[in-house]
Order: C-alpha cells, then structure tokens, then sequence
C-alpha cells in the first residue's frame, strides 16, 4: 500500500458555531471576541437556533463587558436582531428561537437595563439597534417586557427622551416602541405623559409638515396620541390643563385652509394627508366616548377651542374624502350628544350648502351658499342619491340624532318645524315627515325612507309629548271633501301597499320600526291603529303566508312584533277589543308560529350580531346596498321588550296595561273597576254600622265622664288631708337629718386625718419604689438594647444568607429554564437534520439501486455466456490439476512423517536431560538447606548444574530451531507448489467457477495437514514436555506461520469464495471490455 497525503475534513456549521462561541467566551482580547462576533454574525440569519443556543449569553455578556467600544456593541446588537428575524427559507427558523431569546432577556432586569443604558449614549447605531430589539423582545414577550421596562431605573423617561433626537431613524423607532408599549397599561400610559410626552408629540408633528404635507410618522405620533388618551381620564385632563386643545384646533385649521399655489398633490401624498386627518379625528373621539365621566368637561373643552367649528366645516368640505366626511360628522354629534347647551347652540351654526354646485368655468370654487347646519344635515340625509355617499348620509343621521338626544324640547321643536313644513308644503324635499307620508313612488333610493323613518323614531321613542303632537298631524282636507286621514294610518297604508307592490325591505323596515317606536305604550296611537281593520288584515297576511320580497324574516318578525305590540296595548274600548283581537291572532297566526317569527327575529344575524357589523357602504362589493336595516337604539329597545312582547300572546285579554301619558293614566281592567266598586259598596255598610256603634258609645262616654268629675272631686279632698300629714313628716324628718349631718362631720373629721397619715407612709414606700422601678428599668433597657443588638445581628445574617440563597435560586432557575430552552432547539434541530438526512439517503439508494439494476441486466446475460464456455474449459483441466495435486500430496506427507519421528527422538532426550537437571537442582537444594559450611561447594555446583541447564535448553532450542526449519522448509515448499498451482489457476481465470471442486479438495488436503500437526503439538503435551516462554513465542510463530501457511495454502481454500467473487467480478467486467 502507498500513503495518500488526504484534505482535511470539511467542517459542519454547527462545529464552525460552536469554535466561534467557545472563542466568543473565552477570549481576553477585545479584537478576537469581535472577529468571533462577526463569525456568528454571518451564521445568525440562516442559522438562528445553533447561534442562540451556543452564544446566546456570551453575546449578552459582551454588551455588558464591551459596552464601552462603539464598533464591538453595534456588531452585537446586530447580532441578536439578526436572530430575531431570521431568514424565511432557514431550516431552523421558528417563532420558538423569538421567544427564547426573549426569555432571556426578560428573566434579568439587567439586560433590559442595559439596552436602556445604550439611549444614553449618542452614537447612531447602539440608539437605533437597541431601540429595535426592545421592540422585539415586546413583540414576543409582551408583559414581562413591560414590566421589566417600567421597573427599570428611568426606563419610562429614558425611552421618551429618545424623542428629542433629531435623527428620523431613532426617533421613528421611538415612537414606535412607545405605541407598542402603551395599548394597555394605564400606568405606564401615565407616567409617559408626565414625561411631556404631548409636547413632544405636537413638536414632532409640526417639525414633520403637520396634518397637510406630513408624511407617516405624523400618523404614527398620532397613533401614539391616541393610545396615551384612551380610557384615562388623568391624562386626559394632563391634555386639557396644558393648553394641547389649542394645539389639535390649530392643526385643523390649517387642513381647512385653501391652498394658494394652485399646484397638484399626489395621489399618495393626498392618501397619506387623508390618513392623518383620519387618526386625528380618532384621537378627538376619545375624548367623548358615550358613558365616559370626563365626556362633559372635553366636549365643553373642544367646543370652547372652537375644534366642533373646524370639524364641522371640514364635514361639509367638498374637497374633502367621503369616509373623512363621514367621520367628521361622526365625531360632531359625539361632541354634543347628551349635552344641553352644546345642542342648543349647535343649531345656530352655519356651513357650507352640501348640495350647492361651487365649480366655477375657471376650475376655481367660489365660497358657495352657506346654511344652517340642521338644514345642511338634512339636505344630506335625505337628498343625497349617490350610493358612494351612503357613508355620509348615515354620519349625518346619527349627528341629527345626537343634537335631540336626551333633549325633550329640541325634539318637540324638530319635530314641530317638520309638522309645521309638511302641512305648509315648503321644502319637502329635504322634511322627513313630507318623505314618509307622501313618497315618491319611483324612488330608486330604499334608505331615503328609511332614514326619514330612522329620524322619526328618534323622535318620538319613549317621549310621550312628542307623540301627542304628531297624532295631530292628518292627511286630506275635509273642507275639500277628501277623507282625513291620521298619521299612523298613512303609514300603515304605506306598509300595506309596500307589501303588495314588492317595496324594498329597507323601506318597509324603517316604516315597521316608526310604528313600533310610536304605538309602544301609547294606548290611543294603539286604538288609532287599530280603527282600521284592514291594517291588522294585512300584518296577519304578512306573518301567515312566505313573502314575495327578500328579507323576509326581518319584515315578518317586525309585522309579528307590532301586532304584539297592538294587543299588549290595546283595551275594552279599542276599535278592535282586546279579547277580539285576542281570537284574531290565535286564529290567523297560532301561538307557536307567533313565537318562531320572533324568535327568527331575535337570531337574525342583523340583530344578534349588530354590535359587530359594520353599519357602512361595502367596498368590497361596489353597486349594491349595504346591508343597513336596523338603528342602534331601536335594536336595544328590541332586545329589552322582546320578552314582554313575546309573552302578550299569553296574558288573558280582561287584563289591560296601565300606562301614565302626560301624567294621565289609562289602560285600566274594567273587571278590576267593577270588584273596586263592590269592595267599595261593602265598606260603606261597613262605616253605617260603626257610626251606629258609636253613638251608642258616645252615651255611654257622657255617662262616665260624669261619674268621673265626682271622682276627681273626692279625690281632691284627700289630697289636701295627705298634703297635711305629709308636711308634719317632713318637719320631723328635718330634725332627725341635723343631728345626723353633726355625726357625719366629726367621723368625717377623724376619717381625714387617718387618710393624712396612710398618704404619708405610702408617699415614703411610693418614692423607695420608684428607686428600685427606676433601677429595673435602667436594667432592663441595658439588657433590651444588648437583645436588639444581637437580634439585628442575626436578622441581617438571615437576610443576607436567604438573599444569597435567592439569588443562587433564580440564577439556578434561570439556567434551567435557558438550558431547557436550548436544549428543545437543539433537538428541534437534530430532528430536522436526521430527517433531512433520512430523506437524502433514501434518495441516493433508490437511485444508485436504480442505476445498478440498469447495468446487471446486460451483465447477467454475458455472465452466463461466459459460463457456458468456461465449464467446457474446465473440464479439460480438471483431470490434469487433479493428478498433480494428488502427487504433490503425497510427497509432502512423506516428508513430514520423517520429520515427525526425528522430532519424536530429539525431544526424548531432552526431557532426560531435563529430568538429570532437575535431580541435580533438587540435590543442591539439600546441601544448601543444611548449612553454610558447604556453601561455595553448593554454589560452584549450582553454577555448574546452571550451565548444564542452559546447554540443555540451548539443545533444546536447537531441537526445535530445527523442528521449526523443517516446518519453515515444508511451507516454504508447500507455498511453492500453491505459487505453482496459482500460477496454473491464473491461466484458468476464465474458467475458475469449473474448477471449483479441485480447489475445494486441495483445502481439505491442506485441512489434513493441518490435522495432523495439531496432533503431533497434543502428543507432545500429552508426554509432558514443558515449553518455556521462548518455546511459547516459537510456538505462537509456529503457529503464525502455520496460519500464515494455512492462510497461504489455504488462499486457495480461503480465496475460493473470494476467487468466486473474483470471478464474478471479473465475468461482470470482461464483456464490459469487450464492449
């Protein structure tokens, strides 16, 4: 064999890892742990997990140990970002490597503290890359980095004063860090806005181009606003009492002023300017949230700062966008909703016609008609056709219901100009009362009723004056001899038709919705209902059979709702009465289709889901009508009285509700008027009897108020005669009282001078006492002091120790925790890879298996081809090597019988030699055992017998030199003859699967051989000849060369199936030659 200088083995990547983190941790130059930092750099992206799991705390150890070198931190920070966000195609990339990177850093305040540490410092990249892994690190762990954040020393203020760097990148990532940090704590929300975290903001907005031309970080500054606002009343007050009102009203005000440069925006900067009015109307929603207990004080804040102006007009802007529009109407009735003054006042406000033509032939726009804000409402609720403007419309709805929410008497003043229009005829286009009872029958616009409808029901739900005033509103002139017709029938007129003509259901849901606000708990706008049959008719028809229009369900489940409602709030004395109407419905409808209608109703995803669906235009689907069919508050007033109406259908028909209208009652059970009066009949005969009673009573009392003055009388005089007797005692009682009074003075005399004498003496005992109290107490403050002191002693050595044994614990812990961490990674990994592996090898077989099936096929056909000839050859040659082999044999066996019996004589004598030498020892050993007289006598003898020891053995090992010779010769003679034979089988190679049966003979020759010379070793053991260790070597060569000899001959026998595997090779490869 020749030596082959061989490459090195190419190093994995997880041994390139682990070399540079083992470098990383045991480096002391700060050069070599930098380049073993840029070495795990270049594997961070694509190898997340074997970096964090070898490197992880030694990266964090070199921010702590270098983070005086600038170069050093910012390849670290690097670094961690880098396993933070790994490559998307990396085999190892999994949200589990960001949590545990987090952990790390979350489970020891000391690493937050020192990204916070690195705000300090003024270099660019160690700001900019902290900040980001912060960032990072919340993302994943979001409430402990809070924690560890707002509990780090100046972590709050050191974050915000971040926002005074005039660098956009930093102060970007700045903010947002803080929008991430601050949703949900409020108490860190409050502690960043008495860092002047307002100011800062408006600075920063101001600095970026403001609401006009600033770009995105003016929307993310806002953003952050927003977040500091919500739901925290202290803050909110922080940003009235600093004057930041006057800053928001400012920023609008300059959105609404014309630009005078005439040049174009672009499209996106147009987007983007649309966007930060968005969240700047977002930010002024949170300060008027419904329910909220600081809402009054902001909504008299931003009146005050004059923002509802500034929003009102950009409401009514043409240049502005719709869904801006929208908003801002929007956030101008949340300005004023529930606020008394703030609505009286709003009415009186001016803006621009929002269905005036401004466009000028120049392409400039005039300053255009100006209206009063309720008018401009309307005109855009009721007059608007453009489907896009849907969103708009329905802003302008709940702006109009929030100016009369809560407010009885802008409601009835609404609602009196509206009846005060429709009867006079004048703008009728844009009066809800005019839309609702005489619509236009071509109207391709549903939702103009319907918000007609919408603004109605706001008006008259649950105000009980504002219903008395519409029931006086009539339809037809009797002087003219046309039939006067009351509100409520024109419009149940209208539902009637509606369901002949196949209406839109919006349309017929908003009318549906109007008389249900307006029939509940109004027993003459019941009984005005019910005055024409053909309504009730109709309802029922709509209820019993399946509808010709969509929505069914919705417009079912109402018609079923107002006929409860019509029963629950009907009487004796209805048109219809109760009990008739009664048998109307379980007639015509049945009790339980009655209940599935509302109860069909009541699961309508419009209603069960209403919170959560959005009540605007979908963009998704232009052209079709948004799915709008109910309003907030008549969905509460559903819910609350579904009950009730559900179970009317149950409650007997004697017994009537009792409503209070205007302080009148009404609704009273004619069966429980006729049993008051019988009661009240009985109590009357009642009374007459007790009258009676008591006059004879009233005899009865003169008769003993006369025997009562002659009583008195006699018991006046007794009293003077006791008066008497009792004046005499008490003169005796006197006399007696003085002489005692004596008595008690002189015993009182003797008592104090006893007591001078006891206080004496205990004055004396008492001041020995205070001695000795004194001197005890001397003592035992020495010895408390002495206690205390060895007490605190031993309660600081607890605490140190237990403080010892805490730190120990959470570090113990936390290792833990890392190492499992690491731990599931590093097997994630493995897994990975093994099956990876598995994959590739079973890969490789296939295709090699695929690739050798393609080449033994030509082979085996060759192969046995070259057999058929080969075994032809074969059998001549097998005769000829037969008979040499045989007489090869022969002479061997020969030879070694011969040596075998020189063997036999040679060792014969040596074992008597052997035997004489021992006599001889064994005879020196007695003379030397008597005496030292003979001693040098014994030792020449010894010497001697040594040497004839030594001669013998040197003949012994001549003996068995020679032995191993004639061995050595018949080998050497036999791996001739097999150099021979091999020679020979070599020119047979072609043929040597023929020749198979000769070889094996040879072996069992060879074998024989063998045999025999085993025999010949275990005769001699058997005549008890010892062999010394040389003999032993010489044997164990013997025997080496014996197995050489046998592996020799016997590469014939041992070759025989590697020469059948030689042979198969070489038959697979001779016609691969040939072709």
């Amino acid at each position: 064999m020749f030596s082959i200088a061989s490459a090195p083995a190419k190093q994995s990547v997880g041994e390139t890892i682990d070399i540079l983190s083992g470098r990383l941790s045991s480096a002391t130059l700060l050069e070599d742990r930098r380049a073993a930092i840029l070495g795990l750099r270049s594997f961070a992206k694509d190898y997340p997990a074997s970096v964090a799991s070898g490197a992880l705390r030694s990266l964090i150890g070199s921010l702590s140990k270098d983070g005086e070198d600038v170069d050093t931190v910012k390849v670290v920070l690097e670094t961690l970002l880098m396993l933070f966000n790994p490559n998307e195609d990396s085999p190892e990339a999994s949200e589990e490597i960001a949590l545990w990177l987090a952990d790390e850093f979350t489970q020891r305040q000391e690493n937050i503290t020192l990204l916070l540490d690195f705000l300090e410092t003024n270099d660019f990249y160690s700001r900019l890359y902290s900040l980001q892994l912060l960032a990072a690190i919340l993302s994943a762990r979001t409430e402990r980095t809070e924690e560890c954040i707002f509990t780090a020393p100046l972590g709050i203020p050191r974050l915000v004063s971040v926002l005074d760097d005039q660098r956009d990148a930093i102060r970007n990532e700045a903010i947002i860090l803080l929008t991430y940090l601050t949703p949900t704590s409020i108490e860190i929300q409050k502690l960043v806005a008495f860092e002047n975290a307002f100011e800062r903001l408006f600075a920063i907005i101001e600095a970026d181009g403001a609401l006009v031309e600033g770009g995105r970080t003016v929307e993310d500054c806002l953003i952050l606003l927003a977040n500091l606002l919500r739901s925290n009343s202290s803050n909110q007050a922080l940003f009235r009492e600093s004057g930041c009102m006057n800053r928001l009203a400012d920023l609008l005000g300059r959105v609404l002023k014309p630009q005078t440069d005439g040049s174009e925006v672009a499209s996106w900067a147009a987007a983007q300017r649309n966007r930060n009015v968005y969240a700047f109307l977002a930010v002024i929603r949170l300060f008027v949230v419904r329910g909220s207990a600081g809402t009054p004080l902001n909504q008299t804040a931003i009146w005050k700062h004059g923002l509802t102006y500034h929003i009102l007009q950009l409401a009514f802007s043409h240049e502005a966008q719709t869904q801006i529009k929208a908003e801002a109407l929007i956030t101008c009735g949340d300005v004023i909703r529930q606020n008394a003054p703030l609505q009286e006042t709003f009415a009186q406000m001016m803006v621009l016609a929002p269905l005036a033509k401004n466009d000028m032939a120049d392409g400039q726009t005039s300053q255009g008609e100006k209206v009063f804000v309720i008018d401009g409402l309307l005109d855009l609720t009721l007059c608007l056709q453009d489907l896009q403007e849907f969103d708009v419309r329905f802003a302008a709805a709940e702006c109009l219901q929030a100016y009369f929410s809560h407010h009885p008497a802008v409601r009835l003043h609404f609602l009196g100009r509206a009846i005060e229009g429709h009867q006079s005829g004048a703008n009728e286009s844009s009066n809800v009362l005019t839309v609702l009872l005489q619509p236009l029958v071509e109207s391709s616009d549903p939702y103009r009723q319907w918000f007609a409808a919408v603004i109605t029901f706001h008006l008259l739900h649950e105000n009980p004056e504002a219903k008395s005033e519409a029931m006086g509103l009539t339809e037809g002139d009797s002087e003219d001899g046309e039939e006067v017709v009351t509100a409520i029938q024109t419009l149940s007129a209208h539902v009637t038709s509606g369901f002949r003509r196949g209406d839109d259901t919006r349309v017929l849901v908003g009318y549906l919705m109007l008389l249900l606000g307006w029939l509940f708990e109004d027993l003459d706008a019941v009984n005005d209902f019910l005055a024409e049959g053909s309504n009730v008719q109709s309802l029922i028809q709509a209820v019993s059979q399946s509808p010709a229009i969509g929505g069914g369900e919705i417009v079912q489940g109402l018609c079923t709702m107002l006929l409860g409602v019509a029963y629950e709030f009907s009487t004796k004395d209805s048109p219809i009465p109760r009990a008739t109407l009664l048998s109307i419905l379980t007639a015509r409808i049945d009790r339980d289709v009655y209940l599935d209608r509302l109860s069909k109703l009541r699961s309508h995803p419009f209603i069960r889901d209403f919170e959560v669906l959005p009540q605007r235009l979908d963009a998704s689907s232009p052209g079709r009508l948004p799915d709008v069919f109910f309003d907030r508050e008549f969905v509460e007033f559903f819910k609350d009285n579904y009950s009730r109406i559900a179970r009317a259908i149950d409650r007997e028909p004697g017994m009537e509700i009792s409503v209070v209208t205007n302080g009148v009652q009404k609704g009273v059970s004619r069966e429980l008027v006729d049993s008051l009066r019988s009661q009240v009949e009985e109590k009357q005969n009642a009374v007459n009897e007790i009258q009676e009673k008591l006059a004879v009573l009233q005899g009865q009392l003169g008769q003993e108020q006369v025997d009562h003055r002659r009583s008195k009388e006699t018991a006046a005089l007794e009293m003077q005669r006791v008066k008497a007797v009792n004046e005499g005692l008490q003169k005796h009682h006197s006399e007696e009282l003085r002489k005692l009074q004596g008595q008690l003075a002189s015993k009182e005399n003797d008592q104090r001078k006893l007591v001078a004498q006891l206080q004496s003496q205990y004055s004396i005992k008492e001041n020995e006492y205070q001695k000795q109290i004194a001197q005890l107490r001397s003592q035992q403050t020495a010895q408390e002091n002495d206690h205390q002191k060895q007490l605190e002693q031993v309660r600081k050595a607890a605490e140190a120790e237990a403080e010892k044994i805490r730190r120990r614990t959470d570090a113990e812990v936390a290792d833990l925790k890392a190492n499992i961490s690491r731990l599931e990674v590093v097997l994630m990994k493995s897994q990975k890879e093994y099956n990876t592996l598995q994959l590739q090898r079973k890969n490789e077989i296939d295709m090699q298996r695929e690739k050798y099936e393609k080449l033994l096929g030509p082979l085996r056909q060759e192969y046995e081809d070259f057999k058929i000839q080969s075994k032809v050859q074969a059998d001549e040659k097998q005769a000829r090597f037969k008979g040499e082999l045989q007489g090869l044999c022969d002479r061997k066996d020969a030879e070694i019988d011969a040596y075998r019996e020189q063997s036999q004589v040679d060792l014969e004598q040596q074992k008597l030699k052997t035997k004489e030498a021992e006599e001889k020892c064994q005879s020196l050993e007695k003379q030397l055992s008597g005496g030292d007289a003979g001693k040098k006598d014994l030792e020449a003898k010894l010497k001697k017998m040594e040497s004839e020891l030594s001669a013998a053995k040197k003949a012994k090992d001549a003996a068995e030199k020679q032995l191993s010779e004639s061995k050595e010769s018949a080998k050497e003679e036999a791996r001739k003859a097999r150099e021979a034979t091999e020679k020979k089988l070599q020119e047979s190679n072609e043929a040597r699967e023929t020749t198979q049966s000769e070889l094996d003979d040879l072996l069992m020759v060879f074998g024989d051989l063998e045999e025999k010379v085993a025999k010949y070793k275990a005769r001699l053991v058997e005549l008890g000849e010892t062999v010394s260790d040389g003999e032993d070597d010489d044997g164990e060569e013997d025997e080496d060369d014996d197995d050489d000899d046998d592996d020799d001959d016997g590469e014939e026998d041992d070759q025989e199936p590697e020469n059948d595997d030689d042979e198969k090779e070489e038959t697979k490869q001779k016609p691969t030659a040939k072709r």
